[in-house]
């Protein structure tokens, strides 16, 4: 993981997907914003894809986030994997719909 051995930890079932890179936990009340990575906003061209990847990807689904800070809006930023341990923005950067959010990642996935 990013910076994770010393971070907070969530582990929850997603509630319900916003768009290709921000979701929510049962139980957290704070939206989860995904660490390194940069998906279009839903309203823009590959919105909608990238947030019916995302969907697909970890709806219903049982994560372990390790939250890493906070962004301006509020939102905890998390780096999560999926129950077999697979990344969710390694995943979504590999299915090409959203991108390394290379600002934040400092090259964490390999694609800046």
């Amino acid at each position: 993981m990013a910076r994770a051995e010393e971070a907070p930890i969530l582990e929850a079932r997603v509630s319900k997907v916003l768009d290709g890179d921000t979701f929510t936990l049962s139980g957290e009340s704070r939206r989860i914003r995904v660490w390194g990575l940069d998906a279009p906003e839903w309203n823009h061209q590959g919105g909608s894809t990238a947030t019916s990847a995302l969907r697909n990807l970890i709806s219903g689904k049982h994560l372990h986030c390790a939250v890493l800070d906070a962004d301006r809006y509020g939102r905890l930023v998390a780096q999560c994997l999926l129950p077999n341990g697979r990344d969710i923005a390694a995943e979504m950067i590999r299915s090409g719909t959203a991108t390394e959010y290379c600002r934040y990642s400092g090259g964490y996935y390999g694609t800046c």
